[in-house]
């Protein structure tokens, strides 16, 4: 703005100045051509008096034909007082006498064009003035008729005139000189009050300009107060200060709102956290319950495996509990080293199912991950692919396979279930997404921040109506 402000005000200097050096030749050039042409009236009004004189005074019947003789010496006269150049022509247009030198004269001296005698009939004063330019000068010459005592046509008057715009010219030359000094002068005084005055104006919208750019809803913003603005620019400030006012109050909305949001996913988090373990836990006591046989010989061992599960499980939700308390992640993590394929076979057996089988390629396979975690991965895909399964479906599969692959510890949950359908494939690790008439979708979610932790990696493969294989990758540590 303050450019277009200053570019503004120089080109209204320099329009002004074409304007009035156009209007000054405009104006000087008609001055010197009402000038020209009021001298030939002056010069022919007085040579006509002097002819009419002699007309009066000569001796000669007034005819046309004693024109030349009425003339003969007296038109040279005329000539040297008025300092112009006569001609007399017949009324046909011919050339009777003219005040040039004798041998400066055609042979055949050129006549009056038809044209011209037709103007000159035609017109009310009976006269005519004919303008030409000849090799860059300017000609006037004049026609009127030559009359008797009597106001009878005897012959032509022609006076040629050479318009000499010398002396205007001059004048034009210097006024031209003086003008552009003049706005010379003029324009480096409106270059520097076009600069302050642009950049007063603009120095309170640029100040506008710079609060407005720094507004950011997550600080506080200052409010612009200015005394020096013009009216328009303290509509624009009030308006601002408005602005400011109404963005605190949604910042602080805002955050109220992002703190409630935190709240309830932290919740939701928890919850998922603690449901988890107690699905095992309670089919663990469910299966205890049906298969207990105080007269087994085993009954020692499978009791103490019974304690170990909810042993797990109970440490799992003290956990979440802990982490939630601390507000730090959940659950904190605590990395120890320990065998994969004996706690995956171990997290296996709360489920209680026939057609659930576990494969590892070794006995012994060490990776570097919390117990708990490692089991919730578990829990979390076998539960997650049980669900895939539909209850109707005749031959249900799941197998959980443990194997060493390119230096990582490989862990695969492969199901025959329904498979996952393509629009759902790039979000089904979104948080809160879910296919299920319940649960909140955090499952899928939470484990593979846990796997990405440890910087492992999980993956899935599926196929509509033939089930879906989802592959973990956790570093593995060799002895």
């Amino acid at each position: 703005m303050r450019i277009r402000i200053f570019l503004s005000m120089i080109l209204l200097t320099l329009i002004a100045s074409v304007l009035i050096a156009s209007i000054s030749i405009y104006q000087f050039k008609r001055e010197a051509k009402d000038y020209h042409q009021e001298r030939l009236e002056r010069k022919e009004n007085a040579i006509k008096e002097h002819i009419n004189f002699v007309l009066a005074t000569t001796t000669y019947p007034l005819t046309e034909k004693n024109l030349p003789l009425i003339f003969k010496d007296k038109i040279h006269e005329l000539s040297d007082i008025h300092s112009l150049q006569i001609n007399i022509y017949s009324l046909q247009g011919k050339l009777l006498k003219s005040s040039k030198a004798s041998f400066s004269i055609d042979t055949v001296a050129p006549a009056i064009p038809t044209y011209v005698l037709g103007l000159i009939q035609s017109s009310i004063d009976k006269r005519y003035v004919d303008v030409k330019t000849i090799d860059g000068k300017k000609y006037r010459a004049s026609f009127s008729q030559i009359k008797d005592l009597k106001f009878k046509p005897l012959g032509i008057l022609n006076l040629p005139y050479i318009q000499d715009d010398g002396f205007y010219e001059r004048e034009l030359r210097n006024f031209l000189i003086r003008l552009g000094q003049v706005y010379s002068f003029m324009l480096l005084i409106a270059f520097a009050l076009a600069y302050f005055l642009s950049s007063y104006i603009t120095k309170s919208l640029k100040s506008i300009s710079l609060r407005i750019t720094a507004t950011n809803l997550n600080q506080k913003n200052e409010k612009i107060e200015t005394d020096d603005s013009s009216s328009e620019v303290n509509l624009l400030i009030e308006a601002y200060n408005s602005m400011v006012d109404k963005l605190e109050e949604s910042a602080l909305l805002l955050a109220q709102s992002e703190r409630e949001q935190a709240w309830r996913e932290m919740a939701k988090q928890v919850a998922h956290e603690i449901k988890n373990p107690l699905t095992p836990m309670r089919l663990t006591v469910q299966s205890f319950e049906r298969k207990f046989d105080a007269n087994d010989p085993d009954v020692k061992q499978k009791l103490k495996d019974y304690s170990d599960t909810l042993i797990q499980q109970i440490d799992t939700m003290s956990s979440v509990a802990s982490a939630f308390s601390n507000f730090a992640s959940m659950p904190a993590q605590q990395n120890e080293t320990l065998n994969a394929v004996s706690v995956i076979e171990l997290a296996l057996e709360i489920f209680n199912k026939d057609f659930i089988t576990f494969e590892a390629e070794e006995k012994e396979i060490i990776t570097l991950i919390d117990r708990t975690q490692l089991i919730r991965i578990i829990t979390n895909l076998v539960k997650n692919a049980i669900q895939a399964i539909p209850e109707e479906q005749v031959e249900k599969k799941i197998t959980v396979r443990v194997k060493e692959d390119n230096h990582a510890v490989l862990i695969q949950v492969i199901d025959n279930g329904k498979g996952i359908e393509g629009q759902n494939i790039p979000r089904i690790f979104e948080p809160k997404f879910t296919t299920k008439s319940s649960g909140m979708g955090l499952g899928l979610g939470i484990i593979k921040n846990i796997i990405e932790n440890y910087k492992g990696t999980i993956t899935f493969e599926s196929e509509i109506g033939k089930g879906t294989i989802f592959t973990v990758t956790l570093p593995l540590i060799k002895n």
